[in-house]
């Protein structure tokens, strides 16, 4: 069951990086955290798929936030458990992760 879920995300990964990266937010613009998440994030950390944890769950975010921002900030950056590296889309810039996580991590 382990490898059926795994190959799924793969798969569903694939079908959506081409979506996931048009959405990314154009050179020089501001960095949105929030607009990042609803694009990027949100298909997983929305429903808590697989564990993510959910954004605005204060006690999901808790005990992660305990362990330090640039923990979060490299399990964003390099992928952790079933997240792939920055979401899925390696088209984000290492800010524009980091602005989602804190959006998602305070929301």
């Amino acid at each position: 069951m382990k490898a059926y879920t795994k190959l799924t995300v793969a798969i569903a990964a694939a079908v959506l990086a081409p979506a996931v990266m048009a959405a990314a937010p154009a050179k020089g613009a501001g960095i949105n955290g929030e607009k990042i998440y609803a694009a990027n994030c949100a298909s997983c950390h929305a429903a808590g798929v697989l564990g993510a944890p959910k954004a605005g769950d204060k006690a999901a975010w808790a005990p992660r936030v305990k362990q330090g921002r640039e923990v979060l900030y490299t399990h964003g950056l390099n992928g952790f458990k079933m997240m792939p590296a920055k979401g899925g889309n390696p088209g984000l810039k290492d800010d524009e992760v980091k602005a989602a996580i804190d959006f998602m991590a305070k929301s």
